[in-house]
């Protein structure tokens, strides 16, 4: 089964990118960065989300982001599905924190429970079906507008949105070209999916260039 063991993200300046990334999320493996410096602008397809367990939570993972230099999307704050705010890296990443949990049930901490990868896609369904034959089986799926995978033991989970509704969902435009500067690490094996996300094998996961943060 298809599975993702890392996402790798290209970025100008790798050592920044390991400060910034231990100082803001800490997130080990499932993070890792190389360097790569393909044109890309505007919206680059993507975002990754850390879900988290409570709202302080969420608090102190934005600020220790903007501390170290991110960029505010979307300041954190309630709405009807939870609490939560977007993030920009200063590498471009974009970082969504958020959490189902409306109050605090203790201290606020670091600790991530889950990281989402969101991409948005030109058709929902067409990736979806995609990935089924690539060896995902579907956790949730909301026709044309939503579709998470069963993450099966994955330290990092695969969702779908419509390439609009991610890049509204993050608080950006939908307009954007070039290289997604992103590499999904999974153990199906290496392709391209439809809207050129890039997966590259388990066994490469460990190449010097591309260092966990």
């Amino acid at each position: 089964m298809t599975s993702i063991e890392s996402v790798i993200l290209e970025v100008p300046d790798p050592a920044a990118a390991e400060r910034f990334y231990a100082a803001a999320f800490g997130l080990g493996d499932r993070l890792r960065v190389r360097a790569g410096d393909a044109a890309t602008s505007g919206f680059r397809g993507f975002a990754l989300s850390l879900v988290v367990a409570q709202p302080g939570t969420v608090d102190r993972l934005v600020g220790a982001a903007v501390d170290a230099g991110a960029t505010t999307l979307k300041p954190a704050k309630k709405s009807f599905w939870g609490y939560g705010g977007v993030v920009q890296a200063p590498d471009g990443a974009i970082w969504k924190i958020a959490t189902s949990a409306k109050k605090d049930t203790g201290p606020a901490t670091r600790a991530v429970d889950d990281v989402v990868l969101l991409l948005g896609v030109s058709d929902v369904k067409a990736s979806k079906q995609f990935y089924l034959d690539h060896g995902l089986a579907v956790a949730k799926s909301f026709g044309s507008k939503y579709v998470e995978f069963d993450a099966a033991g994955s330290p990092v989970k695969l969702a779908l949105y419509s390439r609009r509704a991610a890049a509204k969902d993050v608080g950006v435009s939908a307009e954007g070209a070039g290289s997604h500067r992103m590499v999904i690490v999974g153990a199906g094996g290496s392709f391209t999916d439809p809207d050129g996300f890039g997966w590259e094998a388990t066994d490469r996961a460990g190449l010097p260039a591309a260092r966990a943060v």
